[in-house]
């Protein structure tokens, strides 16, 4: 299991560092009602997610289906990645308990368990004879277990990495996609497909600063290139020679080949941009895929292909993650709570999708009989077989060339790495722009780990 200091205050100073935040409500499908808290009407509850095209989908469909099953109205409360990140840990970390349920990562989930902030989801799992717990991907359902061998997330979603291109661009280029590419034959491919097409750059990298906006996809290439955040005796390792190479290499990518407006680019921007046709590459997570083969928002439908996560000095580079729902211990709603987190991340709810949405748009990743069903297999044809390798064949383990001190493969289970990814990506995001150095940005981050590491030193 991970190692992690519990301790309240410092995963309450790691979550806020927004003090304020301005938030968008936006009333879901099933209920209406301008988000959060004081409602006192035990049929209802206050959802809040992140804005990711699986959770416009969930909203859309709650009121004919889930509502109308159980009398439950659902009121949502959306986010993009990063403020979501700030709400939901200052809500669950100082007890506000103005949600019942909400979507946090495997991150959120593995520390707050151990601060005893979460319900345990098992029982609730166990008591539904038709939800099925064992068909649960293993590598997703370990990452939202407890010691005590029991849930504290159920998964919405689970993905890994990988490279997305044009496949029509690369034919008429004559150029081949690898089915496992490096990192430097993605860079020289870049410079081919390149203005390939009027507007269109060579690939579109994460530059938007957060510590799971730039470093998801970021720190895998830190992983492949050979480097680390911290030796497995907690040495800060931000500055070294091999931390530096990728930083330097990802920064230059993104310079000459890369999106406009790279620094303000996260996943949503990179999306869009490769659905406008306005990259010919893109490396991110798996879960875009679905979005890239709906005809209802993508200009590429039936133009994408897919290869593995880019590698350099290790075998595989994908990372591990899910959206998963929690249930906060504040919570006075858990029955109904759980009757939704159960409902979201059922095999119901993904027939669901499939048959009023389209079967691309599956929230999969976290079920090993979605990629047994025939019409999923026909609708993820390029991409839902390799999604499921790509996520078999993570090691949150042993994610690159050197021991680590946690568990994870984009980011290190601590409270303080929520705050130390996010400064560290601004600095490299400055760097993008020409505000700044790589060198700068990795030394001041050095120091910044050193801080950190001396918690666990010697522990």
């Amino acid at each position: 299991m991970t190692r992690t200091k519990n301790n309240w205050r410092i995963g309450l100073m790691a979550g806020a560092i927004t003090t304020a935040l301005v938030t968008t409500a936006c009333a879901g499908a099933g209920g209406g009602g301008a988000g959060g808290g004081g409602d006192s009407d035990e049929e209802s509850i206050n959802v809040l997610m992140v804005g990711n095209p699986q959770m416009v989908d969930i909203q859309e469909l709650t009121a004919d289906t889930f509502t109308k099953d159980t009398g439950i109205k659902v009121n949502y409360t959306v986010l993009p990645e990063n403020q979501l990140r700030d709400k939901v840990t200052q809500d669950v970390a100082s007890q506000a308990g103005q949600y019942d349920i909400a979507s946090v990562g495997a991150y959120e989930t593995a520390l707050w368990q151990k601060n005893g902030w979460l319900h345990e989801m098992s029982s609730f799992a166990d008591a539904d004879s038709t939800y099925d717990s064992a068909d649960l991907l293993a590598p997703v359902a370990d990452s939202l277990k407890g010691e005590d061998g029991k849930l504290y997330a159920l998964p919405f979603y689970g993905e890994s990495s990988f490279l997305m291109y044009r496949k029509d661009i690369f034919e008429k280029e004559g150029l081949k996609m690898p089915d496992k590419p490096t990192w430097d034959e993605v860079a020289k491919l870049a410079a081919e497909v390149d203005g390939a097409e009027p507007g269109m750059k060579g690939i579109c990298l994460r530059g938007l600063p957060g510590w799971g906006e730039m470093f998801a996809p970021l720190t895998t290439v830190v992983n492949t290139f050979g480097g680390t955040w911290f030796t497995q005796d907690w040495q800060a390792q931000v500055n070294s020679p091999e931390f530096t190479e990728a930083v330097d290499f990802y920064v230059k990518l993104i310079r000459e080949h890369g999106e406009e407006g790279a620094a303000s680019a996260g996943f949503t921007e990179c999306l869009n941009a490769m659905s406008q046709s306005k990259v010919a590459m893109w490396y991110d997570a798996t879960s875009a895929a679905g979005s890239l083969e709906n005809p209802e928002s993508s200009k590429v439908v039936g133009k994408v292909g897919y290869a593995y996560a880019p590698v350099k000095e290790t075998e595989y580079s994908g990372w591990l993650w899910s959206w998963n729902w929690v249930m906060p211990k504040t919570t006075k709603k858990t029955d109904a709570a759980s009757k939704f987190a159960l409902w979201a991340t059922s095999k119901e709810y993904e027939k669901t999708v499939g048959e009023k949405l389209g079967w691309s748009r599956v929230p999969s990743g976290k079920r090993a009989s979605t990629y047994e069903l025939a019409e999923y297999k026909e609708a993820s044809g390029d991409f839902g077989a390799l999604t499921l390798e790509s996520i078999q064949n993570t090691d949150p383990t042993n994610p690159g060339v050197q021991p680590r001190p946690t568990v994870g493969v984009q980011y290190v289970t601590i409270p303080e790495f929520q705050d130390l990814g996010t400064k560290v990506s601004q600095s490299i995001s400055a760097a993008l722009t020409g505000s700044g150095t790589v060198k700068e940005a990795l030394d001041s981050g050095q120091k910044e780990a050193e801080e950190v590491a001396k918690n666990y030193q010697g522990k």
